[in-house]
């Protein structure tokens, strides 16, 4: 084949990707639909040309088209890595893990109930064996929501919308893929009717063994980048080796999927890589797979369309009855896990409920695409396969998935319309003209500095002032008096313009590095769960979305009892670390937030929205700052290393605008620049490691916060300390419960509680303590002790707290204060302690 000929017909690909987004943008249509109408033209033009006899000029490059080396392997081995991998990497996980139930349905349950249902249709209507109608219906079973993604972000459908979609793209190939190969390995060892069992087995195996060799390789691959933290390229360059060595190692090594592996290895990576790379090496590394993600995409989609005229060639009248039943089917099963499944689901609380248009848009756009065409492709190249079963899936696969590109495709603009969903709703019509408002009167401030620093002639900024003062009165006044708003809904507007303020001071916050690398997602993703809790939920789901930052997580429980019961002290520690950063971090952003709502807010909805959002604001700084102040009390010293390293980031970012500055002024060559830009990447890498926070020390520091425990002496103290049990709560745990056995009193160190009895409510703060009564009278308890915020609570048994009231005179005035407080008398409580108390 000429390499003039491949060279040209390779530039025309990348030229037709260039030309058909735009294409696709005018003509109102998914972008993958067009990149396979011009596949299918293409393809078709080349046999055309190669077999007519109109002319001979063309054939050539007919032949150059046909003769392309377009293998099944081509697609799942260079193609499909790179679009799994890239699809991890953009993905916001910590968001996702909110609705991990809907989108593990759609791209779990849903492929395994899309292949049974096609699998079984098939065979029932057909002479198939049972397991190539299985084999068909996996291959099916894998949708291309690209589409739907595209399309929904166009109308500006909510962001948790993209995120179950794109979370089901990106598992659904992995699911489809590994039924493909199991069911591929029935059909060529000639298994015609495979046990329930069978599959059962090898599926979870598949699973299992590409996940850990993702894992593996992922976890070796950033030990490796970090290791070059100042080589840009080369980090890059490694992990565009990543994928396509854990997919190999998986699928030829170990034997498992190595579509699991790729997914295994982004979500890694995604997870791991913000905190070991430097911010600038992480955006380019992200940079660089978008790119390459959308040139495989659009590759795959050409060159796959390319075989879809060779794949009809043989097609049967008989074969349109069961292309009807594989589209029935697969469309009927996908309906029924959207529309039964789901909302029982919801019903049963275990998943969030997901509105019924867009649950009707995504069984519509449910398009299939290259994929299902590389698999068809994978089962016609094997030589194991029966000539009739090739015949059947070639067609079948690339009808169905003509039906999904060609009718599906071009109508689901036209049916989201119909379901309303490219319409604004009331409130967010209310927020554009927020947005356009605010926007507007920023847009007037820097007019007006531009105007003085050029020296314009003062008629034209006059009248040119004029016209824009008009419309932004006009904007203004729209914004603040349209009736369709509630004040509550003002006060939602608020809130969401709050939130995304506070996502900009941290990406701001990012590039200036004042936040570490370590904490700069989970910090953003914090404030994200916010922006989707205001807007969802208003003022409770603000609130209560800006508290689960403070809540102790699964994570945390599982790292004390490691530390209580197996005296592993590490994961503690670290998770206890990351809380410290974390709460020092917001602490920091939150406090700038007020300007803002000064600035912008009060001129839109008002002082009073404005004092209310102040009100909800100084609440957050100050549940934040009594979390820190816990964490402070249980650690001293260790905030103090943090802020110590705050304060040298902040120095080094400064340091780093000053040299940039005299680079641009030319006061310092490019020498001398790269050399001090050297100096400071060095002295940043040091100053981004954390202090080391030993846990096993703090204790007795903590212990001599409390003013019950003053009298006491050191070694007193140190027994103390060693004998309390630390205990970390939620808002809203319950620590004690009516009628429970007394058996041990507690200690508030950081937080509040709140003890109910007899219809009474009384709450207790850091450094008093609860439980004591019920222990010393010897019956069961008659209160119930709620954490109102996350509290860190000591506990003591029974016969240690004995013998320290008997040495201790300020816990004995604290039991008598107590006493009287709840008005027992002296006499009710143990006899042997009565005359000490």
């Amino acid at each position: 084949m000429d390499i003039v000929i491949v060279t040209t017909i390779i530039a025309s690909l990348f030229l037709i990707i260039g030309l058909a987004e735009p294409l696709a943008a005018r003509l109102r249509l998914p972008f993958t639909v067009i990149l396979a109408v011009v596949g299918i033209l293409i393809g078709a033009s080349a046999i055309f040309f190669l077999r007519t006899e109109i002319t001979d000029a063309l054939n050539p490059v007919s032949e150059a088209i046909l003769g392309l080396p377009i293998k099944s392997n081509v697609f799942l081995y260079v193609f499909l890595p790179t679009l799994l991998f890239q699809a991890t990497l953009g993905m916001n996980l910590r968001r996702m893990l909110d609705d991990w139930v809907p989108i593990l349905v759609l791209a779990v349950v849903a492929v395994v109930v899309a292949t049974v249902s096609v699998g079984y249709a098939l065979a029932w209507v057909s002479s198939i064996p049972l397991v190539a109608c299985l084999l068909i219906g996996a291959i099916v079973s894998t949708t291309d929501p690209s589409a739907v993604v595209s399309i929904f972000r166009s109308i500006s459908a909510p962001r948790r919308l993209g995120r179950i979609i794109e979370g089901e793209s990106l598992l659904n190939d992995a699911a489809a893929i590994a039924l493909f190969g199991m069911f591929m390995s029935f059909v060529m060892l000639g298994v015609p009717n495979p046990t329930l069992g069978a599959a059962l087995t090898q599926f979870p195996m598949l699973i299992l063994g590409g996940a850990l060799t993702g894992w593996l390789a992922a976890r070796i691959a950033i030990w490796i980048m970090a290791m070059f933290a100042q080589f840009e390229l080369a980090q890059i360059s490694i992990s565009v080796a990543l994928p396509y060595l854990a997919y190999i190692g998986a699928e030829q090594s170990v034997g498992a999927s190595g579509v699991i592996a790729v997914v295994a290895a982004g979500l890694t990576l995604n997870l791991t890589g913000p905190g070991r790379l430097p911010p600038a090496a992480w955006a380019m590394l992200r940079e660089v797979w978008d790119l390459l993600a959308h040139w495989a995409g659009a590759l795959i989609f050409i060159l796959a369309a390319l075989l879809i005229p060779r794949m009809l060639e043989e097609v049967r009248i008989s074969d349109f009855a069961l292309l009807g039943v594989v589209i029935l089917a697969a469309i009927a099963a996908r309906a029924a896990v959207l529309f039964g499944l789901m909302p029982l689901l919801t019903k049963l609380r275990m998943s969030p409920n997901v509105e019924r248009p867009y649950r009707a848009a995504i069984l519509w756009g449910g398009l299939r695409g290259a994929v299902t065409l590389a698999l068809a492709l994978a089962v016609t190249e094997s030589f194991r396969v029966p000539v009739e079963v090739k015949r059947v899936v070639a067609i079948l696969a690339t009808g169905f998935t003509l039906f999904t590109l060609l009718v599906q495709g071009t109508t689901l603009r036209l049916v989201i319309r119909r379901l309303g969903l490219d319409r604004l709703s009331p409130l967010d019509q209310a927020l554009s003209r927020q947005v356009v408002a605010v926007a507007l009167q920023t847009v007037r401030e820097d007019v007006s500095r531009t105007t003085e620093n050029y020296e314009l002639s003062r008629e034209i900024v006059r009248s040119e002032a004029k016209l824009f003062g008009e419309r932004l009165d006009d904007v203004v006044k729209s914004a603040e008096e349209s009736d369709e708003i509630l004040d509550r809904d003002r006060i939602t507007l608020g809130l969401i313009a709050l939130a995304g303020a506070e996502r900009d001071t941290i990406l701001a916050s990012m590039r200036e590095r004042t936040i570490s690398a370590r904490m700069s997602e989970q910090v953003l993703s914090h404030a994200g769960r916010v922006i989707e809790g205001a807007r969802t939920g208003g003022r409770s789901g603000y609130r209560r979305a800006a508290g689960r930052s403070l809540t102790y997580g699964p994570a945390f429980r599982i790292a004390v009892m490691l530390h209580n019961r197996l005296r592993i002290s590490w994961p503690l520690a670290a998770l206890t670390a990351d809380r410290f950063e974390l709460l020092l971090s917001q602490r920091l952003i939150l406090r700038d937030l007020g300007m803002f709502i000064d600035g912008r807010i009060r001129r839109i909805h008002g002082r009073r929205v404005a004092e209310l959002l102040h009100e909800l604001l100084s609440r957050r700084i100050e549940t934040v700052e009594a979390a820190l102040e816990g964490l402070r009390l249980q650690y001293p010293g260790y905030a103090e290393e943090l802020e110590r390293r705050f304060i040298r980031r902040t120095a080094l970012r400064l340091e780093e605008r000053e040299y940039t500055t005299m680079r641009e002024d030319a006061l310092i060559g490019a020498e001398l620049h790269t050399a001090l830009m050297q100096d400071i990447a060095a002295r940043r890498a040091r100053a981004e490691e954390r202090p080391r926070l030993d846990i096993a020390l703090q204790r007795p520091e903590l212990v001599r916060q409390f003013p019950l425990f003053a009298d006491l002496d050191e070694a007193a103290l140190k027994r103390l300390g060693r004998a309390l049990k630390t205990h970390y709560f939620n808002a809203g745990d319950i620590v004690l419960s009516k009628d429970s056995p007394a058996k041990s009193v507690y200690f508030i160190a950081s937080g509040a509680v709140e003890l109910a009895s007899a219809g009474q409510t009384w709450r207790l703060g850091r450094g008093e303590m609860f439980g004591q009564m019920a222990l010393l009278m010897q019956r069961p308890r008659r209160i119930e002790a709620r954490v109102m915020a996350p509290s860190t609570i000591l506990a003591l048994d029974e016969t240690r707290f004995h013998r320290l009231l008997k040495r201790s005179k300020a816990l004995q005035e604290a039991v008598r204060a107590s006493a009287e407080k709840r008005g027992i008398e002296p006499s009710a409580l143990m006899p042997d302690l009565q005359k000490d108390v």
